[in-house]
């Protein structure tokens, strides 16, 4: 299960990443049972919405995701997030997909 970040086009991008890599990595890191977290900057956009980086973060299942929302790590990653990121994020649960 992963929770998905999607991230528009910031201001002023280094500054975006001198909090989002800083500060905001290091948060989430200690969110329970966060088992990795993969960041892709996106470098073109051939077709729809254009967005400037996505966050995935992988969890064990969705209960322990849910579960990880509400701990005081995860309430602190976002208050954080909120400083410097507020109107750029979207968030998604998010889980693999197979043919039926």
């Amino acid at each position: 299960m992963r929770l998905i970040a999607l991230y528009r086009q910031p201001a002023d991008p280094q500054a975006f990443d001198q909090a989002y890599f800083g500060t905001h990595l290091p948060l989430m890191a200690s969110v329970p049972g966060l088992q990795k977290t993969i960041v892709s900057r996106f470098t073109r956009t051939m077709m729809g919405d254009s967005f400037y980086m996505m966050a995935e973060m992988t969890f064990p299942d969705e209960a322990t995701l849910k579960q990880a929302m509400r701990t005081p790590q995860m309430a602190a990653a976002g208050e954080n997030l909120a400083t410097f990121a507020d109107g750029l994020v979207t968030l998604m649960f998010a889980e693999e997909a197979t043919a039926s």
